[in-house]
């Protein structure tokens, strides 16, 4: 029977009939497959060659436009780069995080073995003390938790969410209900799972800055997110050697933005980075072909022309298989570059004032330091006396972190790096004994410790109320016993958190207690455990005792400059460094040489001075030429996603480097302020251009028991001035008396109607607004109190170097105050012009008379002719020196606003010196910029790479 049914069998497949079935049935098949077509959100998927293949639509982004100077010299531009990036192509399960993360993990190591970093553009980052800390701060910081905890407004946030530390929203991200970072103890126990468990906590970090920026993406399907950008051709290598087991994992050519000089145009240009949600939904506003992955401009020029720069997307369709991998691509429409923007500024100049500033503040500091471990204030002097003690400077070495005490216990540190460590060794043991001492045993009342155990005991406090555990909110402050140990300093730190525990004061959630019913003495014992815990592990207090530990000669000054050697933080020759290690040299000299030679910059010792501005514009169309803010800060490494490490060390930089002096620092304008009441007085007719007022010293007519007085008093009087030879001598009393007179109406002293005119005439010189420039730029503050010293710049007049920059300009032009701007032109990216930006006039002063304007500039051009540094100078030049104090404490701010060519002005000039002594050293300063602009010195004379320490400033007379 069974060979009948194979005869049978054999029969119907050789039969014709059979034959054109089995033919059929392949056509239906091959049929089916081709209009096979499953959509999903933007692609479909087929089968290949059993491969399931999606077909995707994906955007290309567009060429940044090129940002040039007004001479085309290139300042900001792209260049090709390779970037490692992954898709979300897992599915949904209990196993995704743990394949996920698997994947990340290796990747990570991948790229870092290879030498190039990951993105580090989250905004939270592991400090020196091995915590989690924010980048972020105040407005910024709650948009950041709103986005971590879903919420579209910061106002839904809730008190908890709102409160949260770094730690907090770290261990919440890494939970297992969100992206799992972490360990199962028992793998069958769902709960068993610890959040950060078997990583360090900067693979957490790292980890989770491409787990949230994926999450981030996840509604958007086929969007990749960057892992790491501008990745070396090995790491290229190693990851495609490796695709197979990398999951969604792509290497893809992309743009970078690149910025010349960038220390030099940072604070102007600004930089680039990864859109945040609030950016994206105001971009989205004008364009919604913007996405939450897109690279936009994030401060400075960059930001604020990012639609004309950013360009036109492209985009492309493709399949991909199940891991993400692109297998053919069907079609591609180009972007479109964006457009170049030329600038107002000169490249050129722009660098040489950058750097005759840091010249001049540089020799500012070698005046001033003094061979001594502390300055001692003799009686009756004043902030123009202050010195800098050589122990400062040592430690401000510290400080500052330019020396990484990290690398004393370093396997490669030098021999005295070593020895250091050996002694901070010590002497923490010893400071930590005797700290425990007066917790439970000495309880010496606070003002009869020594100055070191008053400051470490201060930290103490300081640094468990910013923890929390002290909660400020809960404290009394009119409690006696606060007030004991705050202000009169009558009682021990042992008694004052005893008394904080008694009063509900301290958080016991934060001590790890075992019984929350623990009584007072465990509740202070644990509290005490806890303060030595963090004090182990806190920079803060390390330098603390590194300050002491120079102060009392622990640590020498020499060891201080041999570390500066060891760690390579200087480039000196073998000679120099010779003759410090073998003693010929003091440590005293070998520091100021350093100094001296910009080894060590003003803004690394972050002592007075350590910054300053510079804006100089051209007085017919109100261009900015130069706008220097020093220090600056290197935008490259915060372009194309910020380097984290980085970021957070210009934060805490004490120099504040991300600090736009000329834009956004305002001070008192001292006696530059006098044109402006000067110009008052003149066109409101009480004074004249020939009238003469008495000088006496004191001015008495308002008050005389608070007169205000000259400058020259009591060494002198000026005597009978004009306006013209006021502001020559910058008298006091002359503009006291104009701005009695301004305030004077039928007899009547009347304050605020003479603030009201001051202000008027300030907004002629556009000082009731900011300056123009694109950038940001704080707003200027007119006075409101105290006419008559309002007059001579002081009230609460504050304004920005800008501010002053446009005022001066005006001046120097007599009467159009033009709104400065930084935008030349804009061009398409095959150099077609598209805009020509046009100067934009504020306001004219019509209403002042030639003679009027000849009284103002005659008495700035005798301002400049009686400086000896401009003795025989070969054009003319106007000028106003002013010195603003802002506390006694420190010194004065120094300030110079000029214009030159004084007969035919074609610049003018603010320069600012914070806490520069004396108005004489920024005129000193915008001498050598005028220098250089009208190639009046060889340049090398001018742009010594040296501190300028040629000519002594004189004081007090601004």
């Amino acid at each position: 029977m069974f060979d009948r049914l194979k005869d049978k069998l054999l029969n119907m497949i050789l039969c014709r009939e059979f034959l054109l079935i089995l033919a059929l049935f392949l056509c239906a098949g091959i049929m089916l497959y081709r209009i096979f077509d499953l959509q999903i959100v933007h692609g479909e998927e087929y089968q290949d060659s059993f491969v399931l293949m999606t077909k995707k639509e994906r955007s290309i982004s567009a060429a940044r436009g090129n940002i040039y100077d007004r001479n085309g010299n290139l300042l900001a531009y792209n260049e090709l780069a390779y970037f490692v990036t992954i898709e979300d192509v897992y599915e949904s399960g209990s196993s995704k995080n743990v394949e996920l993360n698997d994947t990340i993990y290796r990747l990570i190591k991948m790229i870092e073995y290879c030498g190039d970093d990951v993105v580090s553009d989250f905004n939270i980052y592991v400090n020196k003390n091995n915590e989690y800390e924010f980048t972020v701060s105040d407005n910024s910081l709650l948009r950041f938790l709103a986005d971590i905890y879903g919420h579209p407004l910061t106002s839904e946030l809730t008190y908890k969410e709102k409160s949260s530390t770094a730690e907090d929203v770290v261990n919440y991200l890494c939970d297992r209900t969100n992206f799992g970072i972490g360990t199962y103890t028992d793998p069958d126990d769902k709960k068993s799972f610890v959040p950060q468990m078997g990583y360090t906590k900067s693979e957490v970090i790292k980890m989770l800055t491409i787990r949230y920026a994926m999450s981030v993406n996840s509604y958007q399907k086929y969007i990749a997110t960057t892992v790491a950008t501008d990745v070396s051709e090995r790491t290229v290598a190693v990851v495609q050697e490796n695709a197979a087991e990398l999951k969604g994992v792509s290497v893809e050519e992309d743009t970078i933005r690149k910025y010349n000089d960038s220390y030099y145009f940072s604070q102007i240009i600004g930089y680039t980075g990864k859109v945040s949600s609030t950016e994206l939904e105001t971009l989205q506003k004008s364009d919604a072909s913007y996405r939450m992955n897109d690279i936009v401009g994030k401060a400075g020029i960059e930001n604020v022309m990012e639609t004309e720069l950013h360009g036109t997307k492209g985009s492309e369709t493709l399949y991909v298989d199940n891991t993400g991998k692109v297998q053919e691509i069907l079609s591609r429409t180009e972007a479109v570059a964006g457009n170049d923007l030329y600038l107002t500024l000169d490249r050129d100049l722009q660098i040489a004032a950058y750097n005759i500033l840091e010249q001049k503040i540089a020799g500012i500091l070698v005046s001033k330091i003094i061979n001594s471990k502390e300055y001692n204030a003799k009686l009756n002097s004043t902030s123009a006396d202050i010195k800098i003690p050589i122990y400062d400077v040592y430690f401000a070495l510290i400080d500052n972190s330019v020396i990484d005490t990290d690398h004393f216990d370093d396997v490669t540190a030098g021999d005295t790096e070593a020895e250091v460590y050996g002694k901070y060794v010590d002497r923490k043991a010893s400071v930590f004994a005797k700290l425990r001492e007066e917790f439970y045993d000495k309880k010496t009342p606070y003002n009869k410790l020594t100055k070191e155990y008053q400051n470490y005991q201060s930290y103490i406090v300081s640094m468990i109320t910013d923890k929390g555990v002290l909660v400020s909110s809960l404290i009394d402050r009119e409690d006696e016993t606060y007030i004991a140990w705050r202000t009169e300093e009558t009682i021990s730190i042992h008694e004052y958190l005893h008394y904080c525990i008694a009063k509900g004061w301290i958080d016991t959630t934060r001590l790890n207690l075992e019984d929350q019913y623990s009584d007072s003495e465990e509740i202070y014992d644990h509290l005490v455990d806890y303060i030595f815990a963090q004090l182990d592990d806190s920079i803060s207090f390390t330098k603390r005792l590194y300050k002491y530990m120079i102060q009392n000669d622990v640590v020498s000054g020499r060891e201080i400059c041999e570390i500066l050697c060891e760690q390579n933080l200087i480039d000196i020759e073998d000679d120099e460094r010779d003759k410090l290690f073998n003693g010929q040299k003091s440590a005293y000299q070998f520091m100021v040489n350093r100094i001296t030679d910009l080894d060590i910059t003003p803004a690394q010792l972050a002592l007075d001075p350590c910054s300053g501005s510079i804006v100089i514009t051209d007085v017919n169309n109100g261009d900015v030429l130069a706008l220097v803010s020093y220090p600056s800060y290197d935008n490259n490494r915060m372009a194309n996603g910020v380097d984290a490490d980085y970021y957070a060390k210009l934060q805490n930089d004490q120099s504040t480097p991300l600090f736009n002096f000329a834009t956004q620092e305002r001070t008192a304008p001292g006696s530059t302020f006098k044109m402006v009441s000067a110009t008052a007085g003149l066109c409101e007719g009480v004074i004249s251009a020939g009238e003469r007022i008495n000088c006496t010293g004191i001015f008495t007519k308002v008050d005389p028991t608070q007169a205000p007085k000259c400058w020259i008093y009591p060494n002198g009087t000026h005597g009978n001035l004009t306006v013209s030879g006021a502001i020559q001598n910058s008298c006091n009393y002359f503009f006291y008396e104009v701005g009695y007179r301004l305030a004077t109406r039928n007899g009547t002293y009347d304050s605020e109607a003479g603030l009201n005119t001051l202000a008027e005439y300030a907004g002629y010189y556009g000082l009731n607004d900011r300056s123009g420039v694109e950038i940001e730029e704080y707003a200027p503050k007119v006075s409101d109190e105290d006419p008559v010293r309002s007059a001579i710049g002081q009230g609460t007049n504050n304004y920005t170097t800008a501010q002053l920059a446009r005022y001066v300009t005006t001046v120097a032009n007599s009467g159009t105050c033009y709104d400065l701007t930084l935008l030349e032109r804009l061009c398409d990216h095959n150099g077609n012009l598209l805009t020509q930006y046009e100067p934009k006039i504020r306001n004219t002063m019509d209403m002042m008379t030639e003679s009027q304007w000849d009284a103002i500039h005659s008495g700035m051009k005798k301002v400049v002719e009686s400086k000896s540094y401009f003795a025989d100078y070969p054009i003319g030049v106007a000028g106003k020196t002013g010195t603003a104090q802002q506390s006694n404490s420190r010194p004065n701010h120094a300030l110079f606003v000029a214009y030159a060519p004084y007969d035919s002005p074609e610049i003018a000039i603010a320069t600012r010196i914070a806490f520069g002594y004396s108005s004489d050293y920024a005129a000193q300063t915008t001498e050598r910029v005028l220098a250089y602009y009208f190639h009046l010195d060889e340049e090398d004379e001018i742009l010594s790479g040296t501190a300028d320490v040629a000519a002594s400033a004189v004081i007090g007379h601004d």
